[in-house]
């Protein structure tokens, strides 16, 4: 099956079935984004129809999230945390290394629009924290693997923490933002080692443990994390 990319969704399985007659996007049981699509449907139709359907497919993504919480002071990634404060009227911006949120006397933080901007702001910062950090840890440990990669990209998919493409692009979650050092590592080692063996046989986790020699460990400790933002 093929794959396409999206900036917000990260990779979407590509499925084409002569028992499609439109377009259907599903979430998979890991949670990333499944389309089917009639076998002669240009691909163009159906990144359309993600772009026209982002409200849709974001609240489908959501029920599967587990539900977080957003409360002053909460630390946002390695480097931003929340401000809440009373105001005239709601606003949410970025304030030095500040989220700053102003709430009308009536609104709350758990208002879903409200909710909903601070989520948008979260992932503002996420992305700028992403891209000043993740491409030089990447570039590190790609030398000390050996490793070659020919592009990076960032996501923020709900079911993945990174990927790499048989092309030798690797995407990465901005999510990884909200982790340990440790396990962003493990990730970014993860997706690299991919570049040298496509699959999760015996010698691609041979090669994992010579860079991460915790990797079980931090393999274990990963899965009780959700990308989700």
């Amino acid at each position: 099956m093929a794959t396409i990319f999206d900036e917000e969704f990260g990779d979407i399985t590509v499925r084409r079935s002569v028992r499609s007659s439109s377009i259907r996007i599903s979430v998979t049981p890991t949670g990333t984004l499944k389309a089917s699509m009639p076998p002669y449907a240009p691909i163009f139709v159906l990144k359309r129809f993600v772009k026209s359907s982002r409200p849709q497919l974001r609240a489908m993504l959501q029920q599967r999230a587990p539900a977080y919480k957003l409360e002053n002071g909460a630390e946002i990634g390695k480097s931003h945390k929340l401000i809440v404060k009373k105001g005239i009227t709601t606003s949410v911006k970025r304030y030095g290394q500040q989220i700053l949120v102003i709430l009308a006397p009536d609104d709350e933080l758990a208002d879903p629009n409200v909710e909903r901007l601070v989520r948008d702001m979260i992932i503002k910062c996420l992305r700028i924290e992403a891209k000043s950090y993740l491409p030089k840890r990447l570039e590190f440990l790609a030398d000390r693997l050996g490793c070659h990669y020919d592009n990076v990209r960032f996501s923020h998919s709900s079911g993945r923490w990174g990927s790499c493409s048989s092309t030798g692009t690797i995407s990465l979650n901005i999510a990884l933002m909200k982790l340990p050092f440790p396990l962003i590592d493990y990730v970014i080692i993860h997706e690299l080692c991919h570049t040298k063996q496509m699959n999760h046989s015996d010698k691609f986790w041979t090669l994992v443990e010579s860079a991460d020699p915790s990797y079980k460990l931090h393999r274990r400790i990963l899965k009780s994390h959700s990308p989700t933002i």
